[in-house]
């Protein structure tokens, strides 16, 4: 995932040469029952749980019965029974292809304390992150423990992996928070609930359109969660303990 690139690094106006770490940015064909349905830009790792979860998060499946990585392709087969639904495609908020679609609300009686905000926001970075700097992270947490990470040239990549972990690994994701270092625009949002997901936590920003698409959603979306500090943004009332200033 990562290669070695002579550079020449400059420290108070010295350089020296240096090999940096710069991660590897791959490209994949992601098939649904032998039939093409985009093209990703992504890292070469839990491709498996990529796919699986890139057509979960987009609203395409609810289940899926199969997923093999072969070379460049990542081939995903389900049945009617895993309700396989027509939905359209759109531009997203990274330039890549996204699907348009309402998404259900978030169901679950999870809660949580300022401290298991801040507990998921320590675990984000990855030894990939540390590296190389060229990544996102996120991390997947039920009931207090941390279950999956994943780390990706893109951030939507990074939650799509974490919904394959869940259900390729049969997790209940109505019981699960996701912990993301990117911004949370609309098409972010869409992912956690197309998945069932009720509390997110970024390191980042969000925008107007992804405030708005929690709220509708019923997602908890917390953002700018910084040491002891964070912002909550929609549906506060998963988060216990929290005294008035």
């Amino acid at each position: 995932m990562i290669h070695l690139h002579n550079s020449i690094q400059v420290i108070s106006g010295q350089a020296r040469e240096t090999d940096d770490a710069v991660v590897i940015e791959d490209r994949f064909e992601l098939l649904l029952n032998d039939e093409l349905v985009t093209e990703m830009v992504a890292s070469r790792d839990q491709l498996r749980e990529l796919g699986a979860g890139y057509l979960v998060s987009e609203g395409i499946l609810r289940c899926v019965d199969k997923v093999k990585a072969d070379g460049d392709r990542i081939l995903v087969y389900a049945d009617r029974g895993c309700d396989l639904r027509q939905v359209k495609r759109e531009i997203g908020s990274s330039g890549g292809l996204s699907f348009l679609s309402t998404p259900p609300r978030a169901v679950s009686d999870i809660r949580l304390s300022p401290d298991d905000v801040i507990a998921v926001t320590r675990e984000i970075e990855t030894e990939l992150w540390k590296k190389t700097g060229g990544v996102h992270c996120s991390v997947l947490f039920q009931e207090g423990r941390l279950l999956a990470r994943s780390s990706d040239v893109g951030r939507h990549n990074t939650v799509d992996k974490l919904v394959g972990y869940a259900v390729l690994n049969g997790i209940d994701l109505s019981r699960c928070v996701i912990g993301c270092t990117g911004r949370q625009p609309a098409g972010m949002v869409r992912k956690y609930a197309h998945a069932g997901i009720p509390v997110v936590i970024s390191r980042a920003a969000t925008t107007d359109k992804g405030i708005a698409a929690a709220e509708a959603a019923g997602i908890t979306l917390i953002g700018f969660s910084r040491g002891d500090r964070f912002t909550i943004y929609t549906h506060p009332e998963r988060v216990t303990g929290i005294r008035s200033a």
